[in-house]
């Protein structure tokens, strides 16, 4: 049985782990952290990691950016492994994490759903192949109107695991709007879209002479997130210091 601190149980993605976990045979919840100090009496709920007495095999944490350092300090300390999903972390943050990882085991990806680290996967193999056949690439991607920045993560992710296989030779390009000139080989545009309660949808287009190849993900909802960090958890417990990835998670289960 692999028990979990739940960091940031009382957010709507806490909530979603905790929920998951329940029917799960081999992964229980054993202490929650939260600000907002109250639970659904499942497992106790502490206002402070530090303040947590109970022993356990990794820490989830979905919270925010202002309480990973402190997150950080204790996994270091108690020398636990953390699945880390909270987004928008700095650069002095994302030091942090490496200089973490180095004594204890953290595992961070730009999206935690297996199928986006999968299509990451798989995108290396279709940008080698099709880029030099002379393919254009796009992203387009789409999210709910509540979503505050743009393009996501994600999509930045997409991109950056096709530029690297490229060798870095891809410009991205976010609006057209200001230029009139076709378009250049070498570009790799990024579109963004808002509406509704679109939770995540992500288009990858390989767009070539009389054909188009289109690789797509669909998030219906915020559960394969959920689903995807505990997965992580399973695959950390026990693992040693180091930076681990999604991309970890899927080659292990290969």
């Amino acid at each position: 049985m692999i028990k979990v601190i739940l960091h940031g149980c009382n957010g709507k993605m806490g909530q979603m782990v905790t929920e998951l976990c329940s029917q799960e045979e081999d992964v229980k919840i054993v202490a929650g952290i939260d600000a907002v100090h109250h639970g659904a009496g499942e497992y106790p709920v502490y206002r402070d990691i530090f303040y947590c007495n109970i022993v356990a095999d990794v820490v989830i944490d979905f919270s925010n950016a202002a309480a990973v350092d402190r997150l950080l300090d204790y996994c270091v300390e108690k020398k636990v492994p953390c699945v880390l999903c909270t987004t928008g972390l700095s650069e002095e943050q994302l030091d942090r994490v490496r200089e973490a990882s180095k004594k204890t085991a953290l595992l961070r990806s730009a999206n935690m759903t297996l199928g986006v680290n999968l299509l990451m996967k798989v995108l290396k193999e279709a940008v080698a192949a099709l880029a030099p056949a002379g393919f254009d690439v796009e992203i387009v991607e789409k999210h709910h109107n509540q979503k505050v920045d743009a393009p996501s993560g994600t999509a930045i992710a997409l991109a950056d695991v096709m530029n690297e296989e490229m060798g870095g030779t891809y410009e991205y390009v976010y609006d057209r709007s200001w230029v009139r000139q076709k378009r250049d080989k070498k570009e790799l545009g990024i579109s963004a879209v808002r509406g509704g309660t679109i939770v995540g949808d992500h288009d990858v287009i390989f767009a070539g002479a009389d054909e188009v190849i289109t690789f797509s993900h669909r998030a219906y909802s915020k559960g394969v997130f959920a689903k995807g960090a505990i997965q992580a958890a399973k695959f950390i417990a026990g693992k040693p210091a180091g930076l681990y990835a999604m991309s970890d998670v899927i080659e292990n289960r290969e």
